[in-house]
């Protein structure tokens, strides 16, 4: 073995060996503090060694430079020492901003987090309870996210559901503990038949079994001022969602669906401060309008937008058939995993209810692919402000790492990505930098957008919940 060799594998492993050390502060943090550390929006609560020293690779794209392990473990130690309460904490940023400064880490520290230091985990509102109506894919998808956090700001409390046999709830926790698209659950389920419970990492859902949403007390069950996510897509429409709020014990609803109507669409990190103490009843939209809109938002910002066209490459889905059959709409009654199927989407005209000033500006259309998970949205632009490809990408990359669409927003320049890649993205979607066309004028662009558009889309769900209940924490630094 080489020198050189050598001194690659001492410096891999000194870096280890620093990112090991960071796994117990970080979980520390977040059980004892409710601190969620991250790396330029990558969260590093239960990464491995590996997935955190990744993850201080992303810092080279905007600083130049991989950040140094031992930054981040000295900003960890720091933070562990001032009883934080609850709060978001970028390493990399706040290593930037404390290296500008110079002086004292500790009194930086001190500094920065200001009202959080000494607060010993306490946070801005009281956890609020969340029931799921429904357990399909969503369903499913947002109660793995929920019980990761641990009851943090939001706690699952129960499951409705219209029994399907004899044996239902062990059905539902083997559906919820192995998934063919995003693999096993990651912890410890056990069912109590007797009390109609699932406890999953030690988080206790009941589940109720109903017909009628307006027959449930929840209040029987512990359950007040709850929040009702509805994932069934049966009712789209406030006369319909307001079902919910005659049963006890629920203040607020949620649809995981494109509201009809009055109903604000809501797409995280675009228009959340649209919502209102008043509203009852919000939609957090589809899956692509929230993979488009906050990459669109980010344009139409920057170069502003004309007029687009948007081309969505979307996975099948469960309201199509596995084989020829009889279905009400047109061309969906072909079998899906062996068609591509030419279909309508309403994306491009819902995208103007959270970024009005693209009202009247896009069209849209989708192609349905025999895929289980993953799509593509692909943006046909005209812009007002010319560009090149290397300028419009460096901003998007730039929108990715460090402006407030950080969560919704990612992006990847690699020359062997495909769709299996991107499930389990938490971002609402990823820009295909090597993928980006730009015309000779400038003004004519075409951007590529992958988006899991079951788990991608969930996690935007859990984000604009986090906003209907208050629980919010700050950010630090505070992002512009």
């Amino acid at each position: 073995m080489t020198q050189q060799t050598e001194a690659a594998l001492a410096e891999w492993s000194a870096r280890e060996g620093l990112a090991e050390t960071m796994i117990p502060l970080i979980g520390r943090l977040y059980r004892k503090n409710n601190v969620v550390a991250s790396i330029y929006g990558r969260k590093l609560i239960n990464k491995s060694a590996v997935d955190i020293l990744k993850a201080h690779r992303v810092v080279r794209h905007i600083d130049g430079v991989e950040m140094d392990p031992a930054d981040s473990l000295a900003l960890l130690e720091g933070l562990d020492a001032l009883d934080l309460g609850a709060v978001n904490v970028d390493l990399a940023r706040l290593n930037q901003k404390a290296k500008a400064a110079g002086g004292d880490l500790a009194e930086f520290l001190r500094a920065e987090l200001g009202e959080a230091v000494g607060k010993s985990g306490a946070t801005a509102a009281e956890p609020r309870d969340i029931v799921l109506y429904g357990f399909g894919r969503i369903g499913r998808l947002l109660a793995r996210i929920l019980i990761e956090r641990g009851g943090y700001g939001l706690r699952l409390r129960a499951v409705v559901v219209r029994k399907g046999s004899e044996d239902d709830l062990l059905k539902r926790a083997s559906l919820l503990r192995r998934d063919s698209v995003h693999g096993p659950f990651d912890g410890s389920i056990v069912v109590d038949e007797e009390n109609n419970t699932i406890t999953a990492n030690g988080t206790m859902i009941q589940f109720i079994y109903s017909n009628d949403p307006t027959t449930v007390d929840y209040t029987a069950y512990g359950i007040d001022n709850a929040i009702v996510v509805d994932n069934t897509g049966r009712w789209r429409d406030e006369a319909g969602l307001s079902q919910h709020l005659e049963a006890k014990g629920v203040s607020r609803v949620l649809l995981t669906a494109p509201g009809k109507g009055a109903l604000k669409n809501i797409v995280h990190g675009v228009n959340q401060a649209d919502i209102e103490e008043a509203d009852r009843i919000v939609s957090a939209a589809s899956c692509t309008t929230n993979a488009i809109t906050p990459v669109l938002k980010a344009l139409n910002d920057e170069f502003g937008v004309q007029v687009g066209h948007v081309e969505t490459v979307h996975s099948f889905t469960n309201d199509q058939n596995l084989i020829d059959n009889f279905h009400k709409g047109e061309r969906r009654g072909r079998s899906a995993v062996l068609n591509m199927v030419l279909t309508e989407t309403g994306a491009a005209k819902a995208v103007s209810k959270a970024l009005p000033e693209l009202e009247g500006k896009l069209t849209g259309n989708a192609i349905r692919v025999p895929t289980p998970d993953v799509s593509m949205a692909i943006l046909n632009l005209t812009l007002e402000k010319a560009t090149d490809a290397e300028s419009l990408n460096t901003f998007l990359r730039n929108v990715s790492l460090v402006s407030p669409l950080h969560r919704q927003v990612d992006y990847i320049d690699s020359p062997e990505v495909v769709s299996t890649d991107f499930v389990g993205s938490r971002r609402a979607g990823i820009v295909d930098g090597r993928a980006t066309i730009v015309s000779a004028d400038g003004h004519h662009v075409v951007v590529y957008v992958w988006y899991d558009n079951e788990f991608g889309y969930s996690c935007q769900v859990v984000r604009v919940v986090e906003t209907m209940a208050g629980t919010n924490p700050a950010n630090v630094p505070a992002l512009g």
